[in-house]
């Protein structure tokens, strides 16, 4: 049996009356089968959003030729538009300091097959998990950092994504913060995660910080990187309450299950083209 090639398009538009019907329109015309559509109109913006997936008969079929396919409608639509070919994987560069616990969630749920990624390499200013990269047959890169040697480190990680083809950068607890020139490069396509203290508790050890404020409530928040640190457009968050029964050791590992789980959740959605942006929001086809 022939397995027919699998697409998402992924849109955003200012809203009006027919775009559903256009989209579909051209599907039909590609003689496409839908598969899973979702829509959102924003009251608030006036944009329109819809992701689509779909599979199509036609042999050596490619996002690019949708793409140029589509070019007319989306330009009458003020559309911007992006068909992505589900058997091409997101590939996802991977950067780490010394806490290894979202690193690890993400290694084990990709070789499990719970990630629709490939990770061609991993970065880390320090040398700590270069065994555990190992284990799984990734490269490892160490690439310590000063004030002092920042440029030169962020050029060779510039290097890196180029030679590696890297779709997606995820800081998996990278306690480095990167410049607003990386920051501007990897617009759209860099994920961070941290605990949702902020800004209450900044700096060291916030979970306890945390204990020692009696919080009831924890959480984390996966978020895409911009030159705001810690303020970019947020994709997944996730919560957890506590109590006064807990340790501080407790609510960390409380907080690292949270990080674990709202990162993977996050670099999973955009895997699978589910993101869309909406001025410093998101929209997510979850």
């Amino acid at each position: 049996m022939t397995v027919k090639p699998q697409f998402v398009l992924s849109l955003s538009c200012p809203d009006r009356p027919g775009i559903v019907h256009r989209v579909s329109g051209f599907l039909i015309d590609q003689s496409a089968n839908i598969l899973e559509a979702a829509q959102f109109s924003d009251e608030g913006s006036g944009r329109f959003f819809m992701r689509v997936q779909f599979e199509c008969g036609e042999v050596g079929l490619s996002a690019a030729a949708l793409t140029e396919r589509f070019e007319s409608t989306a330009q009458s639509l003020s559309m911007q538009a992006n068909f992505f070919a589900l058997a091409t994987r997101v590939r996802a560069l991977l950067m780490v300091s010394k806490q290894g616990h979202c690193l690890n969630d993400l290694l084990f749920r990709h070789k499990s097959g719970q990630l629709p990624i490939d990770i061609p390499a991993i970065v880390s200013n320090h040398a700590d998990y270069y065994q555990l990269a190992a284990s799984y047959n990734i490269p490892f890169f160490h690439l310590p950092v000063t004030a002092d040697t920042k440029p030169q480190q962020e050029a060779k990680i510039r290097e890196i994504i180029a030679e590696k083809q890297i779709d997606l950068v995820v800081l998996a607890r990278y306690m480095q913060v990167l410049s607003p020139e990386l920051c501007a490069h990897l617009a759209g396509r860099a994920i961070n995660i941290h605990h949702s203290f902020l800004p209450s508790f900044k700096g060291a050890r916030p979970y306890f910080q945390a204990y020692d404020r009696g919080v009831k409530l924890i959480g984390a928040t996966a978020h895409y990187v911009t030159t705001d640190l810690d303020e970019g457009p947020i994709i997944e968050q996730d919560v957890a309450r506590v109590n006064h029964s807990m340790s501080a050791a407790a609510l960390t590992v409380a907080g690292s299950d949270l990080e674990c789980t709202a990162l993977a959740r996050a670099v999973k959605w955009h895997a699978q083209h589910r993101v869309l942006l909406n001025g410093n929001r998101t929209v997510i086809f979850s």
